[in-house]
This record gives structure tokens, sequence and C-alpha cells, in this order.
């Protein structure tokens, strides 16, 4: 892995990009994770303004501290690294109050990507304001693999420049771009929930393995070619996978027959 030629590449690609779009920079939600951690500091390293926001909501104290350290040491770096922080707490519980009723329970999942989704209007919003792009943070695996993001979401984003890399790549950039060890020791976690849920926890194996799960799917081989672990692997990244198309895959359109809209075809 040619590690500083992609980290070029990615700075240079992001720039091209905002220079044609006309845009002044990016804007980074930052969670404390490794992600959002790499992404920042190549939006950084354009040159161009980048603005680091932290949105918490309940958020673990521990996610929060790495994530405004991360911030800080961009600050002290980069000239062009601006930053701000909004506290999503209280609009979320207001949703959260406003959207129950009696008959039915919240849904859990449902709430943590109302989460995903208050950040994504809010990064939206200072996009907007200041004329910048949203720099999405999803990886390789997560976004095309097992669709591990919320579809509008941090789904949203203008931009996605590492999402041609697994995350094990991303780990080697992040060591690479002066990323703190702290981010990068801490279990990946997609900082939706009130009690701490690690990405693992949550999709039933680690990355490294749905990564190699991955390959094996991209070269046509299913669960019933592996015994023990490998096949119980399989079959998690199989079923992910299968029920994400709908995130994986553009939307689709209902195409109309040219003949219903009086439109001749020839």
């Amino acid at each position: 892995m040619q590690t500083e030629n992609i980290i070029r590449h990615i700075v240079g690609w992001l720039g091209d990009y905002a220079r044609d779009a006309r845009a002044a920079g990016f804007v980074v939600g930052i969670s404390g994770g490794v992600d959002s951690a790499v992404v920042s500091a190549l939006c950084a390293r354009t040159g161009l303004t980048t603005l680091c926001l932290d949105l918490p909501i309940r958020q673990h104290p521990d996610q929060l501290a790495r994530a405004r350290a991360h911030i800080a040491a961009l600050l002290r770096d980069f000239a062009n690294v601006e930053s701000l922080g909004v506290d999503l707490t209280a609009s979320f519980e207001t949703f959260e109050r406003t959207a129950a009723y009696a008959e039915h329970p919240h849904n859990p999942l449902a709430l943590a990507n109302v989460r995903a989704r208050l950040r994504m209007t809010t990064l939206y919003y200072y996009a907007q304001t200041h004329g910048l792009l949203v720099a999405g943070t999803g990886n390789k695996v997560e976004d095309f693999g097992v669709g591990f993001f919320t579809k509008y979401g941090d789904g949203g984003v203008d931009v996605s420049p590492i999402a041609d890399l697994l995350k094990t790549q991303v780990y080697v950039l992040a060591e690479a771009l002066g990323v703190s060890a702290e981010i990068r020791q801490a279990a990946p976690t997609d900082g939706l929930w009130d009690a701490e849920r690690t990405d693992e926890a949550q999709m039933g194996a680690t990355y490294p393995e749905l990564e190699w799960a991955m390959a094996q799917a991209e070269a046509g081989r299913g669960a019933d070619a592996f015994e023990g672990r490998q096949r119980e692997v399989m079959a998690i990244y199989l079923r992910l996978n299968r029920a994400a198309q709908h995130k994986i895959r553009p939307i689709p359109v209902c195409r109309i027959p040219p003949e219903y809209l009086g439109v001749n075809s020839r």
C-alpha cells in the first residue's frame, strides 16, 4: 500500500473537486473515531477551509474527549481549520418527546438513526451558510459491503474521500497522518446509542473479518464454501449485505412507458 501516494491523491482530488464546485472547502462531523479523524486531516491538507463540528447527542464522554482533542490538534497545525461545537441533545430530546405516542413504544433503531439525521441536517446548515461541501466519513466495507450507515444520515454527503478504502487501510492512513493513538486504538462505534455499542457487537464480526468476507463474496463464494468461524462470518456478511441493498444501490426510479405519457417513441 503506497500510503503517501494515496494521501496525496485524495488531497488533490478533494481540492480539485472543491474548486470545480466553487466551494470554499469542507465541513466534517468529528465523532472521536478513526474515519472522521482521517477525513478531517485530509481535508485540512487541501489548504481550503475545513470546518470541524463536534455534534454531541447524549454522547459518551470518551468519544467527545477524543473528538475535541483531535479538533484541537488540527487547529494547532493548520491555519485553515475552524471548529464549532453544536450540542444537539436538546433538539433530539424534543423530537423524542414529540414522536412518542401511547399505542407503540419508541423503536430504538429508528431513534438511533434520528441522531445521525439530525447531525446531517446540522452539517448541511453550516455547509450552505459557509459555502462548504459536506465530506463523508464512510469507508468501503461500511458503504458498499454491509451498509453500516444511516440512509440520509451519515450517508448524506457531498464527497466520499475514503469510500474506496477498507477500514484496515484507513488505520494505515491514520498513523501516517498523525492521528492520535487514543483514536486509533479505540473500539469502533457509531455513537448513536446512550450505552456505548461497538460496531463489532452490533454486526457480529470485526472489520478484518468483514473485509475478508467481502473479498470472498466478490469472488463468488458463499457461506457453504467454508466451515467454522469463516462460515459464520460469511453468513453475517451476506445477511447484512442483502439487507442493505436499499442503501447501497441507487434509488430506483419507476420508468413510465413513453406511450403512457403521450410521447412518440419513434
